[in-house]
């Protein structure tokens, strides 16, 4: 059975904002729809798609917008890998940041209960965002959706995520606050099993030991949004 959690005004159309649900609205939001169909296309259910099966050519219209996170510890996931628009916001490239270096402080035992959640449960996240404000900090706000995935061992301990924003940048680093937030129980963990064999991909979602160049805003505008791989030794 699907459960959900929400928070926010009664008149707030969620799936408007934050889709729990492939389809509807496109516009400034639309990436989410798409890397939540995506998802979808994947699954097997009750069983969760596995990260080897994650191939960036299947989210181009959302690259920049698409990021990969690790469960490393109780409540706290850190980034493997993300697109040039997190690396905008963050000021920064953020592979190896813990999933709430993009958030307030204030906001970070509530993003640890739901990181839990996620994996645990495991359940589809989608969070509201509101960047704080300041000098050369304008109005700006975002919508979050993360998609549980098996990792090694098939334990789920990763998962698919996107982040939109509307509105300026301005001043890097910019830290959101969560104003909504909702869960939807995705079905029972699956049993531990050796995880089946990696598939030859592109250079992508399949944890190879890369990394992605920052761009600036300007930069990250111009032309077909995308993600730049580079090769690193660590």
């Amino acid at each position: 059975m699907r459960r959900q959690m929400w928070s926010g005004s009664m008149g707030w159309d969620w799936d408007k904002v934050v889709p729990m649900k492939p389809g509807g609205d496109a516009g400034i939001y639309a990436p989410l729809q798409g890397v939540r169909a995506y998802w979808e296309g994947l699954r097997q259910p009750p069983l969760l798609p596995h990260r080897h099966e994650i191939d960036p050519r299947g989210l181009e219209s959302a690259l920049e917008y698409t990021f990969m996170v690790e469960r490393v510890a109780p409540g706290v996931a850190r980034f493997r890998l993300a697109g040039s628009h997190l690396t905008l916001l963050a000021g920064a490239e953020v592979r190896g940041m813990p999933l709430t270096a993009l958030l307030e402080p204030t906001a970070r035992d509530d993003a640890m209960a739901l990181t839990e959640k996620l994996f645990d449960e495991p359940a589809i996240i989608g969070l509201a965002l509101e960047a704080e404000r300041g000098m050369g900090k304008p109005a700006l706000e975002g919508r979050m959706i993360l998609l549980p995935v098996l990792g090694d061992d098939s334990i789920c301990d990763r998962a698919l995520g996107c982040l939109v924003t509307h509105g300026k940048i301005g001043r890097s680093p910019r830290r959101f606050a969560i104003s909504h937030r909702r869960s939807e129980g995705v079905g029972p963990m699956p049993p531990r099993t050796k995880a089946a064999p990696a598939m030859r991909l592109e250079p992508g979602f399949a944890d190879s030991a890369r990394r992605f160049t920052a761009q600036t805003e300007t930069a990250a505008r111009q032309g077909r949004p995308h993600l730049r791989l580079v090769k690193s030794d660590d």
